[in-house]
């Protein structure tokens, strides 16, 4: 009596990406890549290419290339996270999923593992489903929506196509704001409790929120669930935006002169979270934890920590889990049971 093959199904775990050294020919290229994306940047081409190559890739390599290697261990942080990350979702979901041919794998928009690569390995092996997890609580056109585009290039050039699931995000899942809430609980019960909380997330141009990109919202609503969560009144907490790009105007208030306000205020104590990583990396560790820190401190502001993204701390690992697991439930009854 024949047995019937399990379905087979992959996840894709994909963050934004990574250099593969702490090097100056390093960083160029994946800068060259990472900005070259009209998802990141969206200047007229000709425009944009004469910036970039010969004002941009010339001169800023070097100074990312430092960045990173003060952060950089045997591997990007960034990308040691999402391999760790991936261990464990896997062990996780392959526990509670015996009826599928179950693959859990990461990748990266932009440097290794690629996002390109990983479609690439599904040709060779066809997969009744696929269903991508982008590591971003907040959808942005700048992060998300290029992983899509990946996909978007794939689905032409195949002729078994399997079913796809995208995981758009996670902003308000409750589980994702409980566990953003317990690791500052969690901080605060070792470090104590600072006068400020300030919930930093990454930036976006302002003219891209201006065309309809929801980021900045989702962004103030995680701030808002979170303080909420917190139990924290107004004047505790604030919500900022970092990591400028360039001299257009970005999504308000800038983290670095928020900083800075409150060191001249003579803020006694500030701790920052980051809610928009959901993997260390350099414009946390270095930007945010480091270069900030001194913004703040030298403006006359006091003590200045920063609490560390969710990680591979194990409610995170259980959200993600959890998000993909949903989907799965829903393939068992079409999938599993043919």
């Amino acid at each position: 009596m024949s047995v019937t093959p399990k379905p087979k199904v992959t996840v894709v775990l994909a963050n934004l990406g990574t250099p593969d050294q702490a090097t100056v020919p390093a960083v160029r290229r994946f800068l060259k890549q990472f900005l070259s994306d009209t998802r990141v940047i969206e200047i007229p081409k000709l425009l944009w290419w004469v910036i970039l190559n010969l004002f941009v890739l010339p001169f800023r390599p070097k100074r990312v290339a430092e960045a990173y290697a003060s952060v950089w261990s045997n591997d990007s942080p960034m990308r040691e996270i999402v391999l760790e990350q991936t261990r464990l979702i896997k062990q996780r979901l392959e526990d509670e999923n015996h009826h599928f041919d179950l693959t859990v794998v990461p990748a990266m928009t932009y440097g290794q593992p690629s996002i390109y690569g990983v479609l690439s390995q599904l040709e060779k092996s066809p997969q009744e489903h696929v269903i991508l997890l982008p590591l971003f609580p907040q959808y942005s056109a700048t992060s998300t929506a290029p992983l899509y585009d990946a996909f978007a290039k794939w689905i032409p050039t195949q002729r078994h196509l399997p079913g796809i699931t995208i995981i758009k995000d996670y902003y308000q899942h409750p589980m994702f704001i409980q566990a953003l809430a317990d690791s500052v609980l969690n901080y605060q019960s070792q470090h104590g409790k600072a006068e400020k909380l300030l919930m930093s997330f990454h930036g976006i141009p302002q003219p891209y929120a201006d065309k309809g990109d929801p980021y900045a919202d989702r962004c103030r609503v995680t701030a808002r669930l979170v303080a909420e969560a917190l139990h924290l009144n107004e004047d505790e907490w604030a919500i900022s935006f970092q990591s400028r790009f360039g001299k257009q105007e970005w999504v308000k208030p800038y983290t670095d002169v928020l900083l800075e306000q409150w060191g001249k205020a003579g803020v006694k104590s500030v701790q920052v979270l980051s809610p928009a990583f959901s993997a260390d990396c350099l414009e946390t560790l270095e930007e945010l934890a480091i270069q900030n820190k001194e913004i703040f401190q030298h403006a006359g502001g006091g003590d200045y920590a920063y609490i560390p993204a969710l990680n591979t701390d194990q409610a995170h690992i259980d959200l993600l889990a959890s998000l993909v697991q949903a989907n799965l439930d829903g393939l068992t009854h079409t999938l599993a049971h043919r």
